[in-house]
């Protein structure tokens, strides 16, 4: 549930806090007043755009911060998929923003606005008060099917979209396939020039970097040979480390009879005598065996040139070159045996339409079962909603080929009048009983959604009277389950607050400022009276909404818990 919301500089608001209760939360206020402007500053905090004229004039910055308290354990496992996790039972959300950009945060690390947008929908659902218009689209019924069957199809479904990939790529495949005459004779030409390039080639793995080594040897081949050469001369030779290492050796034997150390110095001194004689000898042969030939040096860079032209044709390497021919030679197969590769095709299409035609089917019967169950849970909570002879269904038709989405081409149907025909609902009904619909809809969802949160901006537009008080009752018994905040202009629907809270507008230092407030008893009264009666509020409005408020606490006393 949402436990509070602090708004700092947005819009009208210099500054409020709001502790939510359980139950059903009511925000009322005078047109004007600032009653969208709490709405607005949820949506801030769970992602969405943020307008540079929300932020309040002169204000450095702005902020909403919403306080989630989650008790379900399927909430809390797919915030951890989400590598969010309640601390303390608690999900903290908030979003600055500034005139250059907007921060959003969900517990104190930086998230971007998707992943709180995707955070939200677990916890909580705006009804906005355009919402409603969203049922004019028949794509929108079949959407609000499959959340309502979602444990039956969410599997489902996640094979019906592979299936359907599955087909459209094989399909793709042939499209491609079913190329004239000409066009395959010319790829195949081209097909069979480039194999039998790489094939004169004669490439072997690892030759590359052989090639390269030799290559940077001959090029550097004269400084080579004049450093080996210079070293061989200071290891041997008159005046060289080797002379004058075998005159510190002498001298050393003349006196190592006397001291058992100079002994020990005499044999290092021998035995790097011998290494260095080594290296001289080893010097010596490699400068003979060593010699530079110009036609062996040309053709290595030849071929070193071939083998790179070829890697940077096909692939950067010499494995990718040799992989990119075995392709290749399967291409030409294909090419030359092309009625077989058709014919396979043809049969890949058909197995992967089959598939894609049997879970669609599947699809199909699930959607069909829980639209019987759906569309008579709405009629039942339309008739709570003074739809008095009202009649529900949802009719089933065929897309004209597949989908990613099945082939379910499904809209919702109502009749409103005895007598009358079931209709396309987005011809029938008028905005106020579209509000109506919606709400119903949401209702039904909620039983079986884990979203605890549910938020309706003025759903009760276009109502009054006797829907007004059957509105404000099936809102109690919404709220019997859920969290419900309701901004509303109605004062049969205030009256059943568990909890009111007012918007108000004041000018503070010539400065227009917008305050909520939780209202006590008399003071919901009192805003009731004003809901009712408008600018002049007499003793007999009073009374009025005092019984109205007996009676909404009269109906809430009598409500079954759900």
């Amino acid at each position: 549930m949402l436990v509070s919301l602090h708004v700092k500089n947005l819009a009208l608001i210099e500054e409020a806090e709001v502790e939510f209760g359980r139950g059903l939360n009511i925000l009322s206020g005078e047109t004007g007043a600032g009653k969208s402007i709490i709405i607005g500053s949820v949506n801030l905090a769970l992602g969405e755009k943020a307008p540079k004229e929300m932020l309040r004039e002169n204000a450095e910055y702005a902020l909403v911060e919403l306080v989630f308290r989650v008790e379900d354990e399927e909430q809390e496992r797919l915030l951890g998929e989400m590598d969010i996790f309640p601390e303390d039972g608690e999900v903290i959300m908030s979003r600055k923003i500034t005139p250059a950009r907007s921060v959003g945060k969900i517990n104190s690390e930086t998230v971007s606005a998707s992943c709180m947008k995707k955070a939200a929908s677990l916890l909580i659902d705006i009804h906005g008060q355009h919402e409603h218009q969203s049922l004019l689209q028949k794509k929108k019924h079949l959407e609000i099917l499959d959340e309502y069957a979602k444990g039956s199809l969410e599997e489902k479904k996640k094979r019906l979209r592979q299936a359907y990939q599955e087909y459209q790529g094989v399909r793709a495949e042939l499209a491609q396939a079913e190329q004239d005459e000409g066009g395959r004779e010319r790829e195949l030409s081209f097909l069979e020039y480039e194999i039998k390039e790489i094939e004169d080639a004669h490439l072997a793995a690892g030759e590359d970097e052989e090639l390269e080594s030799a290559y940077r040897k001959m090029a550097n081949g004269r400084k080579i040979m004049e450093a080996a050469g210079a070293a061989y001369e200071l290891t041997g030779g008159n005046g060289s480390a080797t002379e004058l290492l075998g005159r510190a050796l002498r001298e050393l034997q003349s006196v190592s009879a006397y001291d058992g150390k100079l002994g020990e110095l005499e044999s290092q001194a021998g035995e790097i005598d011998s290494l260095l004689n080594d290296l001289n000898r080893e010097l010596s042969a490699y400068i003979s065996n060593e010699e530079f030939d110009e036609e062996t040096f040309a053709g290595t860079e030849r071929r070193l040139d071939e083998v790179n032209r070829l890697k940077e044709k096909f692939g950067g390497s010499i494995e990718a070159v040799l992989k990119e021919k075995e392709e290749k030679e399967a291409r030409c197969a294909r090419l030359r045996d092309y009625g077989t590769y058709l014919a396979q095709l043809e049969e890949r299409k058909e197995k992967a339409e089959a598939a894609l035609r049997k879970i669609s089917g599947e699809v199909s019967k699930i959607r069909k079962e829980y639209a019987k169950r759906l569309a008579g849970e709405i009629q039942a909570a339309l008739v709570d909603l003074n739809f008095l002879d009202v009649r529900f269904a949802m009719d089933f038709k065929e897309t004209d080929g597949y989908t990613a989405n099945g082939t379910d081409d499904a809209e919702f149907l109502i009749s409103t009048n005895p007598g009358e025909p079931m209709k396309p609902l987005g011809k029938v009904a008028s905005g106020g009983e579209l509000s109506r619909v919606m709400l119903a809809i949401k209702a039904v969802l909620a039983e079986s959604d884990r979203v605890g949160t549910l938020i309706f901006d003025e759903i009760d537009a276009g109502i009054s009277g006797r829907t007004a008080q059957m509105v404000a009752e099936k809102m109690n018994v919404i709220g019997k389950s859920h969290q419900v905040i309701c901004i509303t202009h109605l004062p049969q629907i205030a009256a059943m607050a568990d909890s009111h809270f007012l918007i108000s507008k004041n000018v503070v230092n010539s400065a227009t400022i917008s305050n909520i407030a939780l209202l006590g008893e008399e003071e919901s009264v009192k805003e009731l009276a004003r809901m009712s009666g408008g600018v002049k509020i007499t003793d007999k409005v009073m009374e009025s909404a005092r019984e109205m408020k007996e009676l909404a606490r009269s109906i809430k006393e009598k409500a079954p818990d759900t």
